[in-house]
């Protein structure tokens, strides 16, 4: 599907037009179209690949989907929601809706005991929009619900006065284009050695290249609903990567690791004899399988047959070894006869280079045999579904080769065993699949926070919460026989919905090992021990029992407490304790995704009691939609986060707060007032005594919002407690000696700067800006990670 229907509001009586587009061989020309799941009747509407709904009733709002077939297949759409307004109906309304923000530490609590304070924002409903264009299919910016109108307020704390902006009007403007991006590091799955210079393809397209630590950016282009990204190692020692990644549809930068397997030294093979190659024999183990190429099976590209040597490399993933899940390809899903894209569990995927052994020209193959192990299968229903599936480099789904059917051994020692043999042809395609379609399928609903108060405004987006299913062995929850598959799903401001295999019967047929990252930075799960506490971890009882909730660190302190376990029970309709929640049945995604907060959920959060933020124009980093064109906004632009950090080293016996007060510089309609503060605990330094150093960020000089002026931001570095400034890096002193005019830097508690424009002393890498140090003692740079993206550089 290349092109899908977008989501539109209109007024009753008006018209509207939906498109979708699909692509294939044969071309596809067939489309259907259906409102709520049930098909528009093609007579009555005469509808293509366009649907055109004239004099528009409230009962035709809901959810439209396409679907194109043609004999070799189906693929449906995206569903795209339609929102009908009664004449004169607001669906903006201008009171805008409770928003609450922290205040600093120093600031009094309100007459209940809270330090919160309700700034307000607009809800992201969409406004109707006008008639569409002559086909109806172009881009429509369409209108959003967004700020009309701030105030600001101002808030005694300590002595001072806190200025704050609050949204005072809601109205409807044009929808902000969001900028979406997905950041990360490739790197080979057994050393952690970076994909220098590696190639990027969307597609069939080259889009750029990884960079020497392996970073990539890939800028999502508009429409996109499944990112389909393909690495590939130009020097050859690795097996292409393909990957569907995570992105986050309301804007701004998703962080992601991608693992590169690497290939199997080649083994030489007589082409004119019959060659087997096992797959999986790794570790000590049983093969899963083999891979038997008859005699004369090698072919050149023209189909002449090839008798020399062959230098063969066959890699195999498998299952069976935890550590492959992230290395693997796509994300294992097919589209079956109705054009749902739908789940696979696999067995093993292998990876084959054949090449001439002189030439090392690529060479194919006629029909080969793949025999697989029947006693690897434990799960006995999967012996009669199990099929051979090649992947599609382009749009990252798995397509059938051919099925495996129960065939007697007869290989020497083996006669005793039952083998599933399938046959194929290697030709263009050169990664494939041992997988059965898994029809016993669930949601777990997971949920981000910003501190482990779990507060419902408190919650983060733009998480990318993984699962990764693993099949148990019986009676051994914690000890995984293999995993089947794995998913990655990007929070939004309602949590994220991750799919999962799930079992009615037995409660720990499947279970789910969960992790959370947020710019590459791991959030924390909630503690199982040294007893569960359903409060904290977010699902009542019994039915928390039944999912046998285990954080990683459960049984041994020293391990990560960056991840749980649970059985993926399905859900028993007919017992009121689980039909609220965590786990919720496969055709009940919309009750998942809208669930109310107050549902049963599983829970990750920041660890962040050392960091505090406030910007005196409100604004959430995750929801693009919250960000005001403002001359105090801490963000001018909010496409691109630019971080900047200054390094204060501190001599004291302790770890303290250091806070950076942020002030209008230079610009005329800023200067003196504040933009916000930002709080960072300093760092033990391990190796010196009574010394620890913090990065505290502060905000980056630079064009505000109208991008007319620049702003040297005046900035004071303040340590908490009573210390005395002894030092500032050279650096840092003749830059600002040449870049007048020079702060008054006459409190010798604190230090002060108008801001440098330019990166100064450190390395200026993505959106990080570093500054050598002032304060207590020379100041220095210490290395920070490189490709994070968004701020989070230490």
């Amino acid at each position: 599907m290349v092109l899908h229907p977008k989501s539109k509001a209109r007024v009753a009586g008006q018209e509207v037009t939906f498109c979708c587009k699909a692509s294939g061989t044969p071309v596809p020309k067939k489309y259907y179209w259906y409102h709520n799941g049930t098909m528009l009747e093609r007579k009555v509407h005469r509808y293509g690949h366009r649907l055109t709904l004239r004099g528009l009733a409230p009962e035709q709002a809901g959810t439209y989907h396409c679907k194109a077939s043609t004999e070799a297949g189906a693929i449906k759409s995206a569903p795209a929601q339609l929102t009908v307004l009664a004449q004169g109906q607001q669906n903006c309304k201008p009171e805008p809706e409770p928003s609450l923000v922290e205040l600093p530490s120093e600031c009094p609590q309100d007459a209940t005991g809270s330090r919160y304070y309700n700034v307000g924002r607009c809800p992201p409903a969409p406004c109707a929009g006008g008639p569409d264009g002559q086909s109806g299919c172009g881009a429509e910016a369409g209108r959003c619900c967004g700020v009309r109108r701030m105030e600001m307020r101002e808030i005694p704390c300590a002595g001072s006065l806190l200025p704050i902006k609050v949204v005072a009007e809601c109205g409807c403007g044009p929808c902000a284009q969001p900028r979406i991006l997905v950041q990360g590091r490739v790197t080979a799955a057994d050393t952690g050695e970076p994909l220098r210079f590696g190639q990027i393809f969307l597609g069939g397209r080259k889009v750029g290249f990884t960079g020497y630590k392996g970073s990539f950016t890939i800028e999502v282009p508009p429409d996109t609903q499944r990112l389909v990204a393909r690495f590939v190692d130009r020097q050859q020692r690795f097996v292409d990567a393909v990957k569907v990644l995570p992105f986050n549809r309301r804007g701004g930068a998703v962080y992601q690791e991608v693992k590169m397997l690497r290939k199997k030294e080649p083994v030489d093979l007589d082409g004119n004899q019959s060659n087997a190659i096992p797959l999986g024999e790794a570790s000590g183990r049983e093969p899963i399988g083999e891979l038997v190429l008859p005699a004369g099976a090698f072919l050149r590209p023209s189909g002449e047959v090839f008798k020399g040597m062959v230098k063969a490399s066959v890699t195999f993933l498998d299952p069976r070894d935890m550590a492959t899940a992230g290395a693997a390809s796509s994300d294992l899903s097919f589209t079956d006869a109705e054009g749902e894209i739908v789940p696979l569990r696999t067995y093993g995927m292998f990876t084959v280079d054949f090449r001439e052994g002189e030439s090392g020209a690529a060479l194919q193959t006629g029909p080969v045999e793949v025999r697989m192990d029947a006693g690897q299968v434990w799960m006995p229903e999967h012996l009669q579904k199990m099929k051979l599936w090649s992947l599609n480099p382009e749009t990252g789904l798995w397509e059938e080769e051919g099925v495996l059917r129960p065939a007697g051994g007869n290989r020497g020692k083996r006669e005793e065993r039952t083998f599933l043999v399938g046959n194929l042809e290697i030709r263009e395609r050169r990664l494939f699949n041992l997988d059965v379609p898994e029809d016993r399928r669930c949601f777990v609903k997971v949920r981000a926070y910003s501190n482990e108060k779990f507060n419902p405004y408190e919650q983060l987006e733009g998480v990318v919460i993984s699962l990764i299913n693993l099949e148990p062995q019986p009676g051994y929850p914690s000890n995984p026989r293999a995993w089947g598959r794995f998913d990655s799903v990007v929070t939004g401001p309602n949590g994220a919905c991750l799919p999962a295999f799930c079992d009615g019967q037995r409660p720990d047929a499947y279970s789910a090992y969960v992790t959370a990252t947020m710019g590459g930075e791991e959030l924390e799960a909630v503690a199982s021990s040294p007893k569960l506490n359903p409060n904290a971890i977010g699902v009542s009882q019994p039915y928390l029992g039944k999912l046998g909730y285990r954080r990683l660190d459960h049984d041994d302190p020293n391990l990560k407490k960056t991840a749980f376990q649970i059985n993926v029970a399905k859900p028993d309709p007919n017992n009121v304790d689980e039909t609220n929640g965590p786990i919720y049945p496969y055709r009940s995604l919309e009750e998942c995704e809208e669930a109310p907060v107050s549902a049963n959920h599983l829970r990750f959060y920041r660890v962040e009691v050392d960091k505090y933020e406030y910007n005196v124009v409100p604004f959430k980093e995750s929801d693009l939609t919250s960000w005001t064109g403002d001359y105090l906004s801490w963000w001018p632009n909010p496409q691109e986060f630019r971080a900047c950090f200054i390094k204060v080293r501190i001599e004291g016996p302790q770890e303290y707060m250091v806070r950076s007060r942020n002030v209008g510089g230079s610009h005329p309609r800023t200067q003196g007032q504040l933009y916000g503060l930002r709080d960072t605990r300093s760092v033990r330094d391990m190796l010196l005594e009574n010394t620890s150093g913090a990065c505290v960020e502060f905000k980056c000089s630079g064009m505000l919002f109208d991008q007319s002026l620049v702003d040297r931001t005046l900035v004071s570095i303040i340590p908490q407690g009573s210390c005395q400034r002894t030092a500032i890096n050279s650096l840092l002193r003749e830059y600002l000696t040449r870049h007048p005019p020079v702060a008054e830097n006459n409190h010798t508690a604190a230090f002060t700067m108008l801001a440098p424009v330019d990166p100064l002393g450190g390395h200026r890498h993505g959106r990080h800006l570093h500054l050598p140090g002032a304060a207590g003692g020379e100041g220095e740079l210490l290395p920070a990670p490189a490709d994070g993206p968004g701020r989070g550089a230490g």
